[in-house]
């Protein structure tokens, strides 16, 4: 098989499958339909001789063949993306898709503010939030499957480009008439009170037992979604970060207290892949996001 006899085209369609794992999504992504993507599909099988992706209930799965062609496909699509773009990119025109990993603390925290200053200066580009707790990270942004990480901490290597967005305090949250609810918490009154765990997060929370002088009893595990409600319902108190219990407090009728002992920060780092350093595209989503950032 000769490069030449290979529809381009067909390359784009191969790699929005391998990101979508799904034909109809991919399709959308390409404003095709989904007969046509399927016969795009079946078109590269017939030249590469190989089935490419296997249907599953997880999704379009890709074989051995395919995960060994995602990624130099994917890199030589994107830099005649950079070709293409030139030196300039027209925000308020441009038609195109990042995907953006986010774990929960900036799921709730950013994600808002950074759609909506995108949104508004660039009414056709789409973004695909996609959660980072289940990723590899560094894989993904080598690959180019990921544009940008939003997450607690950058990846290491020179490959990659990190900002720091957000430095956040913890605080203590707990429902609105809690009976340990006073105008300033005590370590001993948080010391007596059961807690409520966020299972989903992945942050080192061991200053709290050093501040209680005691490991604090921790009465339940829930995702950082079930949060707000299950503070509201219970006698539970959660140290969660500054900014995230001020969402929850919009929400429900939650209180937040400073802590009775010092706490580390809470840091939300940007990351990306320096080969995208100078893309104009990409350098106006990440300023974008910075600019959003601080008004948070």
């Amino acid at each position: 098989m000769r490069f030449r006899n290979i529809d381009l085209n067909l390359l784009l369609v191969f790699d929005t499958v391998l990101t979508e794992r799904s034909v109809v999504r991919a399709a959308d992504v390409l404003a095709m339909s989904q007969p046509a993507v399927s016969h795009a599909l079946n078109r590269l099988r017939h030249a590469l001789k190989d089935r490419l992706f296997v249907r599953t209930p997880a999704g379009m799965i890709p074989t051995p063949r395919a995960e060994q062609l995602a990624l130099p496909i994917r890199k030589a699509l994107n830099d005649l993306q950079l070709a293409v773009e030139g030196d300039s990119f027209e925000a308020a025109t441009a038609d195109r898709r990042f995907i953006i990993a986010v774990n929960n603390y900036a799921a709730v925290v950013a994600s808002g503010p950074i759609v909506a200053a995108t949104c508004a200066r660039a009414p056709k580009l789409r973004l695909s939030l996609v959660p980072s707790g289940t990723l590899n990270i560094a894989d993904k942004l080598d690959r180019g499957e990921l544009d940008i990480a939003i997450t607690a901490q950058k990846c290491d290597g020179e490959r990659f480009a990190s900002q720091v967005l957000i430095d956040d305090r913890y605080v203590a949250a707990l429902r609105t008439g809690h009976p340990a609810l006073r105008a300033q918490l005590t370590v001993a009154g948080l010391a007596e009170v059961q807690h409520l765990a966020i299972s989903s997060a992945a942050e080192d929370l061991s200053f709290i037992d050093e501040g209680l002088k005691k490991s604090r009893t921790i009465a339940l595990d829930v995702p950082y979604l079930s949060a707000g409600a299950v503070l509201v319902q219970s006698n539970l108190v959660a140290i969660l970060g500054g900014k995230l219990a001020e969402e929850f407090r919009r929400a429900y009728p939650i209180e937040v207290l400073e802590l009775p002992f010092d706490s580390p920060n809470l840091r939300t780092v940007m990351t990306w892949h320096r080969r995208f350093d100078d893309a104009p595209a990409h350098m106006w989503l990440r300023k974008t996001i910075v600019a959003a950032s601080v008004a948070i």
